[in-house]
């Protein structure tokens, strides 16, 4: 396993949860990684991204304000803090990077290499 996502829940509307994502493997020198979501019957959505090198950071219109992307270079981890969290943002995250020799943030499935497993994210209203 390359990517290991973990820190999903169930959390009332208007809490907060804090994703984590360990690389390991090729994946501890990806420099681009980011965050998707899958909501039951709908395509998979970009979220948010790091580019760890400089800790520039893109974040989808529906999350600004609300969700923080960060990254631990030393522990190799990437998370995702999730406040101000809402029922339609239930669904499952995954984390994903892009081969090492990419730089550019992708806000398309298409351009990331590495999945994670996906953790379960249910906001109840």
């Amino acid at each position: 396993v390359q990517l290991q996502a973990s820190g999903g829940g169930l959390v009332q509307a208007g809490g907060s949860l804090r994703l984590t994502c360990a690389a390991s493997g090729r994946t501890v020198s990806s420099n681009v990684m980011a965050w998707f979501r899958q909501a039951a019957g709908k395509e998979r959505e970009f979220v948010a991204a790091i580019v760890r090198s400089g800790g520039n950071t893109a974040y989808a219109d529906f999350v600004k304000g609300r969700f923080t992307a960060s990254g631990d270079n030393a522990k190799n981890t990437v998370s995702l803090q999730m406040n101000s969290l809402k029922p339609e943002d239930t669904a499952v995250y995954y984390c994903a990077a892009r081969r090492a020799a990419m730089t550019v943030i992708h806000r398309s499935p298409r351009g990331y290499d590495y999945w994670g497993q996906g953790t379960q994210v249910t906001v109840s209203s």
